[in-house]
């Protein structure tokens, strides 16, 4: 080989790192901020969010980074973590299914499109225009939680005929889901007889001292408030509900998989994956402003059948056939 064309091969060869490193800098990153599974657990919702990402031909490591703020269960840091996502300039942020999130990166940025999950009306919220034409730099979905008190409550009375007695719990520091909780059921309430109780708790230390003040009050069963914080508690609410004898319905099926007796609500897995759909078509050149809020429509009852036995109950044959999984 002449001198030359070894110096040029030589040099070519120099480069191949610094176009790597070119390259990998240039990929789009999406910043998200996480409260639920951990990915290597089945239930895990990046898994769906993935898949919707895929459709738009973004693959994870290959032409797309995805950088994870995790809660963990302090709320108070909602408007840190969105602070850090915005400093490392990432080109979306998806907050998921997560109302304080979604409030705190509209409130945080004007310009850095956001992808949220809410179960509240997204209008009222003040996070787009209309569902139609979002109008600003936020768009998601809209899945249905809050508006389902009553057919929650209509399905735990199955499930326990003679409840008289019903502790609400709500998050008073998610004002928002609180509010609309509360509401709904002390609508839906009168219809079926039942006397209702509101308890709030922010903290694991307040969840424990609420189910002690459950037992006091002679609670008959125990209607859980959607809400990210008690998502991320889920094994703890259903532990304590199981061990003090109450039953509880939860807003859903992560509650149920990790031993709580029944949820009915809206299946979050299409809501992540149309999610990642969304993210992908913003990184595609698409803008929030001109993607309708979608408003999901599927819901579904899960029962834990062998927690319902724990607790001595028996799930009604009706409960069964219209139950989408039943978990033994």
């Amino acid at each position: 080989m002449k001198r030359r064309a070894f110096i040029t091969l030589l040099g070519s060869a120099a480069a191949w790192p610094l176009a790597a490193r070119a390259q990998q800098a240039a990929m789009p990153v999406i910043g998200i901020i996480r409260t639920g599974l951990p990915e290597t657990e089945p239930g895990s919702r990046m898994i769906p969010f993935r898949q919707g990402l895929n459709e738009s031909g973004y693959v994870e490591g290959q032409n797309v980074t995805i950088e994870s703020r995790w809660v963990e269960g302090q709320q108070d840091r909602y408007s840190e973590l969105v602070a850090d996502l915005i400093r490392r300039k990432v080109s979306v942020i998806v907050t998921g299914a997560n109302t304080p999130a979604s409030l705190a990166a509209k409130a945080a940025t004007a310009t850095i499109p956001i992808v949220f999950g809410v179960g509240q009306d997204p209008v009222k919220l003040g996070l787009v225009a209309s569902l139609a034409r979002p109008g600003g730099n936020a768009t998601g979905v809209n899945f249905f939680i809050a508006e389902l008190a009553a057919k929650r409550l209509g399905l735990l009375r199955e499930m326990v005929p003679g409840m008289a007695r019903l502790a609400v719990l709500v998050n008073s520091a998610n004002a928002a889901s609180a509010e609309a909780t509360v509401k709904d059921v002390q609508a839906a309430a009168p219809a079926l007889g039942l006397q209702i109780q509101i308890f709030n708790a922010s903290t694991s230390r307040e969840i424990d001292a609420t189910f002690t003040n459950l037992v006091r009050e002679r609670i008959d069963a125990l209607f859980v408030g959607p809400d990210p914080f008690f998502n991320s508690r889920r094994v703890h609410l259903a532990v304590l509900a199981t061990r003090r004898g109450i039953p509880a319905t939860y807003a859903g099926r992560d509650y149920v998989e990790a031993g709580g007796l029944m949820s009915y609500g809206s299946h979050l897995a299409d809501t992540y994956h149309q999610i990642g759909a969304y993210a992908g078509r913003i990184l595609k050149g698409a803008k929030p402003a001109d993607l309708p809020v979608v408003q999901t429509s599927k819901l579904e009852l899960v029962i834990n059948a062998q927690t319902a036995r724990t607790l001595g109950l028996e799930v009604p044959p009706t409960l069964l056939a219209r139950a989408d999984e039943v978990i033994e």
